[in-house]
């Protein structure tokens, strides 16, 4: 699991932390409790009751927290996603560096951190789906993001095919392949997710206007 979601118990007896320090423990703590249940239970079954018990913290602070169950489990996303996203970034690297050696590297720290982290991988890919529009329109707005690294990634070395919109292909490559994703962590072969890579860059590559007609 990402090591970003392990609980953080607070130290018995006069532990000297502010306010803002408990704060920040429990809310991590109800995070990763939030994960966890979902991860055995799934999201409908999930409930407020079994996350208290596995963060060990009390109803009162959940919600000093969080509205409800939905608000904690979009927090829990967000935080995952905001690492992913940071992930993405970096692996981008510089914009000297030839597309698809750029384009190589977003698809091997995309499908390796996933295959890193199976149970994220699940629920951030597959149960989200069950926490209502909100957290269908985050996960969209994340994938949005990623069409644009893409597109940025292209944008500044070669053409897509055709002088079709660099952002309309990069949305549509990025459909395909999560849709590829979701089947293999669907069917519990999620270790396999790097072993797509070289496909997909090929795919990418086939897409791309040949270099001396840039």
């Amino acid at each position: 699991m990402d090591p970003d979601t392990l609980p953080t118990p607070l130290p018995r007896g006069n532990h000297g932390l502010s306010r803002e320090d408990v704060s920040a423990a429990q809310r991590g703590r109800l995070l990763t409790g939030m994960i966890d249940v979902v991860a055995e239970k799934g999201y409908a079954a999930a409930t407020v009751g079994a996350v208290l018990s596995r963060a060990h913290i009390s109803r009162q602070t959940f919600y000093e927290h969080f509205t409800d169950k939905q608000d904690c489990f979009l927090a829990a996303f967000d935080r995952s996603a905001d690492r992913f996203a940071v992930l993405i970034e970096r692996s981008l690297g510089s914009p000297d560096d030839p597309v698809l050696e750029r384009l190589d590297r977003i698809f091997e720290a995309y499908l390796g951190d996933l295959a890193a982290n199976p149970t994220l991988a699940r629920i951030f890919m597959i149960e989200i789906y069950a926490a209502g529009y909100p957290a269908v329109s985050r996960r969209l707005a994340r994938a949005e993001t990623f069409a644009m690294n893409l597109a940025q990634a292209v944008t500044v070395g070669r053409t897509w095919r055709g002088g079709l919109d660099p952002l309309f292909v990069a949305r549509s490559l990025t459909g395909a392949v999560s849709g590829l994703v979701t089947e293999r962590i669907y069917a519990g072969d999620v270790e396999a997710l790097p072993g797509l890579r070289p496909q997909i860059v090929a795919l990418a590559a086939a897409l791309l206007e040949d270099e001396d007609a840039t």
